[in-house]
């Protein structure tokens, strides 16, 4: 195998990378819906790419694991082939999901990617996951786009953390509304932890 880049490849959870704001401003549905670029998600139709991008976090930090390697896959693609392992609950006007345990076994299957799930895990420990496991997808935020805001609540997205120290934590935001939060952001690892839900899935490939 050869080896892996040095910077790992960033995939935004909408198609074009810069309507966060308009995401917030209008919601999911109304503003992906004029994403010029959403056939590029795997989705079949405007409607069916703007219900599912809000709910695609974890795809996209699956997109960019597997682009490392220089696979790449359509997000809704991998969102579809992850529902039919459970990793995703889908009834009528509602997406329930990232379900950790069948992404684990969806990854393995599917990629050959080794996974766990991992739950109280103190933002310290961090480095240690990352020292054995290439990658960490960790559960925070979606606030964390705003690192100078305290968050009203931790978890409810995911990032995909690149590399950890005790000086700075490194990571990719699939919903960051600037390029810095979302290629490449660093927070002090004491400001991490005002977002992290102390849970998530190391990645190794």
């Amino acid at each position: 195998m050869s080896p892996l880049p040095e910077t790992v490849p960033f995939f935004s959870q909408w198609e074009t990378s810069d309507m966060t704001m308009d995401v917030l401003a209008e919601g999911a549905e109304v503003a992906l819906r004029r994403d010029p670029l959403w056939q590029n998600s795997g989705a079949e139709t405007p409607d069916e790419y703007a219900i599912w991008a809000a709910n695609i976090c974890g795809m996209a930090c699956l997109k960019m694991i597997l682009a490392t390697r220089g696979e790449i896959v359509p997000t809704i693609e991998l969102a579809r082939r992850c529902t039919r392992y459970g990793g995703y609950v889908v009834t009528e006007g509602s997406i329930k999901g990232l379900i950790y345990a069948p992404f684990v076994s969806f990854v393995r299957e599917v990629f050959g990617l080794q996974a766990e799930v991992m739950t109280n895990v103190a933002t310290s420990y961090i480095p240690t996951i990352l020292a054995r496991s290439r990658f960490f997808i960790a559960s925070v935020s979606s606030s964390i786009r705003w690192p100078e805001r305290e968050p009203p609540s931790k978890g409810g997205h995911l990032v995909l953390v690149t590399a950890a120290s005790d000086q700075g934590f490194r990571f990719h935001n699939p919903s960051g509304h600037t390029s810095a939060i979302q290629e490449n952001a660093m927070l002090a690892p004491a400001d991490f932890d005002r977002f992290f839900a102390n849970r998530g899935i190391a990645v190794a490939i």
